[in-house]
């Protein structure tokens, strides 16, 4: 099935995402939401007194966090999703045209060529990937603290917190573009989108 551009027909069904892909997406975001709530009991001082049980959320934090790669390694199983991970980890010619116009604040369509993912939602899944397992790696060393030299725990901690920050950041950024667009969360839901929202957000989208 291939979507054509020139033949604009009744507006249908178009399949994006398998039941692995969002699994493993829901699945990471209820855990890195975990992750984000728990954090913010711990440094934030009204949050941490309005709570309590400090070492309780202190356990939760810490096995949120190391649970959070198991649902993109348990997707590796679906085929599916194996190639999902490969469309994002691919950057062609037309991805330096959708960055350039993006950069340029260019809305038009035409400007903004994209395969099933754009340029902005490849860098957002790498950057967020490569976060993550910072996120773990200074963890781990926060947490196993004999193990490690002081200088180590010390920055680990430095930047797991400040990482933690740009995360939180990054994540209300994600979530108001996702709340700005109704038909991808649609897709994220229930597995597919309209055939007219394909045509046009991911003209180069071939399902």
């Amino acid at each position: 099935m291939t979507l054509r551009l020139d033949a604009p027909g009744p507006t249908t069904g178009v399949r994006r995402f398998g039941r692995a892909s969002r699994w493993a997406h829901r699945t990471t975001a209820a855990l890195m939401g975990v992750c984000v709530v728990t954090a913010a009991c711990l440094y934030v001082p009204q949050l941490a007194e309005l709570v309590g049980r400090r070492e309780l959320v202190v356990r939760v934090h810490e096995w949120a966090g190391l649970a959070l790669p198991v649902p993109v390694l348990a997707g590796l199983a679906s085929r599916a999703f194996r190639a999902d991970l490969g469309f994002l980890n691919r950057f062609g010619p037309h991805d330096r045209v959708w960055l350039r116009a993006a950069l340029r604040r260019d809305k038009r369509r035409a400007s903004r060529p994209a395969g099933k993912f754009n340029a902005g939602q490849k860098i957002y899944a790498a950057w967020i990937a490569g976060a993550t397992l910072v996120m773990l790696g200074t963890g781990l060393l926060m947490w196993f603290t004999h193990l490690t030299p002081l200088v180590w725990r010390t920055s680990a901690t430095f930047v797991h917190d400040w990482l933690a920050l740009t995360i939180g950041i990054v994540l209300a950024g994600h979530i108001g573009m996702a709340l700005g667009d109704p038909e991808a969360r649609r897709g994220m839901r229930t597995g597919s989108v309209s055939r007219e929202w394909a045509e046009r957000e991911h003209s180069l989208w071939r399902p």
